[in-house]
């Protein structure tokens, strides 16, 4: 049909429905041939989206790794810091109990001195009485 579907005048129905089966075809024609002459460029989208999408989950798995080394140094240097701390208090603890212990011994000597030197004037007392 040469003629649009307005200038007809005689539009029966078998008309209409071919007249509309051709328009629906040539846009399917259409389509397909935009779409094939798409294809290229929409291949090459397709593979720049996989290259970025792929970048970008290179970039995540390396800012991933750099965390977890980061968080293992800060592991590591957390545990050097406690070690350390817990030396410090063990070596004052037992710098205490030294203190502790040479005040203890100090005290028993000097009542040692003390009771022999009573026992020593004792001794005397009782010598001189005799």
């Amino acid at each position: 049909m040469e003629h649009s579907l307005k200038n007809q005048k005689s539009n029966d129905l078998a008309d209409r429905r071919s007249a509309s089966a051709e328009a629906k075809a040539a846009l399917l024609k259409a389509h397909q041939a935009a779409k094939e002459a798409a294809e290229p460029t929409r291949r090459a989208r397709q593979e720049e989206r996989l290259a970025v999408a792929k970048a970008r989950d290179e970039r995540r798995a390396e800012r991933d790794r750099a965390k977890a080394e980061e968080q293992q140094r800060a592991d590591a240097e957390a545990a050097r810091e406690q070690a350390a701390a817990d030396a410090a208090v063990k070596a004052e603890a037992e710098a205490r109990q030294k203190s502790e212990n040479d005040m203890i011994s100090r005290v028993v000597r000097d009542e040692a001195t003390r009771k022999a030197e009573r026992d020593r004037r004792y001794a005397n007392r009782k010598a001189r009485q005799s």
